[in-house]
């Protein structure tokens, strides 16, 4: 009797799949790559799935089996797809508009352990020290080893003023060393700007969101207006910045390029082969534009410089980007959740690819500190990432007052000893000069 159900249970299981796939297949795609449905595969699934359900060593239940099937069906794709639930996608919302909680670190799956992308500005995180390239093996007392990446994201967040011990191994370091970090609701601002040597802007946008280009606008008539309208030129500042909303990059590039392709996408699907195109004028009327990059600076950061490097619009300094150069489609699902797959790659105005390669500056300008030379590492890229997708280029292409002065004695601090941005404000003075 109990082998009958079996067999009925699976019978009505291989017909809901093969349901779904004929469904998704007439809906979505159109067609099939192939032309004929795997009957084969399918059988094995659900063999695997009616093994796990009746044999494994506790209960679990169909919705938890599906849900992680799809997240491993996603999962071998390359490091970007994912199954987002509703918790998930409802936070990737949040991330996007500038207030969300957690950490405040950008981080991606590789070899079982989590790598951080970037550190956001301003956040528990960027002020515990936490660096590009940092791989987290315990979260707590867990380890990372077997998770998957949304389980580990859903670690990280918790609760704001909840803390979290990460244990983390730094290339340059002797051993893994542990960090606690205090959990907080995170409101960044995109754009932050100031004036250097009384006549040059400096912008730093750490990452790009919905309002990125208004922000930035905004900064640079204040900056005109600080400057009596003598500005000489300005400094952007994308070190790592690990992108964000394309129409935050797209309308951040169009500021200064006021004609020409900015970006174009390319996919298997008609609907990911776009090309978008300045439609603006340039904001700075021609003033010298230095852009400043690191292993960080990814995506959407990636993009824009791309375009003023590819337009001859700027003079782009720092050390090579990190190559993402894929895009990446929000599909929502009928439970509230969603799929984040990888449907094209970006291309700069050239037809040059970034995926694996990233942007190599114009002027190549290691990070390191005037008062003592850090120790060279190799960063983490898009393409030290398992299963990261190919380039399909060829070529490698009082009290209040106190304060201020004590945060702007601060900035002034970190400014005096950072190198990079030093040597970007000396070779935007040579620009502006030379114009």
């Amino acid at each position: 009797m109990n082998k009958q159900h079996n067999f009925k249970s699976t019978s009505v299981f291989m017909g809901f799949i093969f349901g779904v796939l004929l469904t998704v297949t007439i809906t979505v795609v159109g067609k099939t790559s192939t032309g004929s449905i795997p009957l084969k595969e399918i059988s094995a699934f659900t063999d695997v799935f009616e093994k796990v359900k009746s044999d494994y060593v506790e209960e679990i239940s169909d919705k938890d089996l599906m849900e992680h099937a799809i997240e491993g069906l996603l999962a071998g794709l390359d490091p970007h797809s994912a199954y987002l639930s509703p918790d998930d996608l409802q936070e990737l919302q949040e991330s996007t508009s500038g207030k969300f909680g957690g950490l405040g670190i950008q981080v991606s799956m590789e070899d079982g352990f989590v790598k951080v992308v970037a550190p956001i500005d301003d956040t528990p995180a960027y002020e515990a020290g936490i660096q590009s390239g940092d791989i987290f093996i315990r979260l707590d007392d867990k380890p990372v080893k077997g998770m998957t990446l949304s389980d580990a994201v859903d670690i990280m967040r918790g609760e704001p003023g909840t803390s979290i011990v990460l244990t983390v191994v730094r290339d340059g370091t002797a051993k893994p060393f542990k960090v606690k970090i205090t959990r907080a609701i995170i409101k960044t601002k995109s754009v932050k700007s100031k004036v250097l040597d009384d006549k040059y802007g400096y912008i730093r946008i750490s990452q790009f969101q919905v309002n990125t280009t208004y922000d930035l606008k905004q900064a640079i008539t204040k900056l005109k207006k600080d400057t009596d309208n003598k500005m000489a030129g300005i400094i952007i500042d994308l070190r790592n910045n690990p992108g964000g909303v394309l129409r935050g990059a797209i309308g951040v590039s169009n500021t200064f390029i006021s004609k020409g392709v900015v970006v174009s996408t390319k996919g298997r699907e008609k609907t990911a082969n776009k090309t978008y195109n300045a439609s603006g004028s340039d904001i700075l009327s021609g003033k010298p534009i230095v852009v400043l990059v690191n292993e960080g600076s990814a995506s959407a950061s990636e993009i824009v410089a791309g375009a003023l490097q590819d337009h001859r619009r700027a003079v782009i300094v720092g050390t090579q980007t990190f190559g993402k150069g894929s895009v990446q489609s929000i599909h929502e699902l009928s439970n509230g959740g969603a799929i984040k797959l990888t449907t094209a790659r970006y291309f700069t105005p050239n037809g040059t690819s970034i995926q694996n390669e990233g942007i190599v500056p114009d002027i190549e300008v290691d990070k390191l500190k005037i008062s003592s030379v850090e120790k060279s590492i190799d960063p983490l890229k898009e393409a030290d990432l398992e299963k990261h997708i190919s380039n399909p280029n060829k070529k490698i292409s009082k009290k209040i007052k106190q304060e201020k002065s004590a945060k702007k004695s601060k900035d002034d601090k970190k400014d005096n000893d950072d190198y990079q941005l030093n040597t970007a404000l000396n070779i935007l003075k040579g620009l502006s000069i030379t114009r």
